[in-house]
C-alpha cells in the first residue's frame, strides 16, 4: 500500500508539473502563464515531497521535505505577485477575449 501511495503522489507530482511546462508553451499572455505555473509547480512540489516523505520515512528527510513544500508555498506567490507587479508597471499587454478587443484591434490581427 505505500508503494502505490509513492507511485499515485510522484505520478500527480510529474504531471501537474509536465502541466506546468505545457501552460508556459499554450497560454497567451505573461499573466496566464504565470498563473498557470505559479499553481501547477507547488500542488507538483507539494505531491513529489510528499511522496519522498513517505517513501523514506526517516524523520530528517520528512522534515527536509516539509521545509521545502513550506519554501515553495511561501516564496512561489510572492515571486509571482513581484513579476506580475513589474510587468504591470512596464505596460505589458493583459490577453483580452475577442469581446473585450475593440474594432481597431482585431483589424491587426
Amino acid at each position: 500500500m505505500k508503494t502505490i501511495t509513492v507511485i499515485f503522489l510522484l505520478l500527480i507530482g510529474s504531471a501537474s508539473m509536465l502541466l506546468a511546462a505545457v501552460g508556459v508553451l499554450r497560454m497567451p499572455s505573461l499573466l496566464t502563464r504565470m498563473q498557470t505555473t505559479t499553481k501547477a509547480v507547488t500542488l507538483g512540489v507539494g505531491a513529489t515531497m510528499l511522496g519522498v516523505a513517505i517513501y523514506f520515512g526517516d524523520i530528517a528527510v520528512t522534515a527536509r521535505a516539509l521545509l521545502i513544500v513550506a519554501f515553495f508555498f511561501l516564496t512561489t506567490p510572492v515571486s509571482a505577485h513581484a513579476i506580475a507587479r513589474a510587468a504591470f508597471r512596464m505596460g505589458t499587454e493583459r490577453w483580452r477575449t475577442e469581446e473585450e478587443r475593440s474594432p481597431e484591434d482585431q483589424r491587426e490581427d
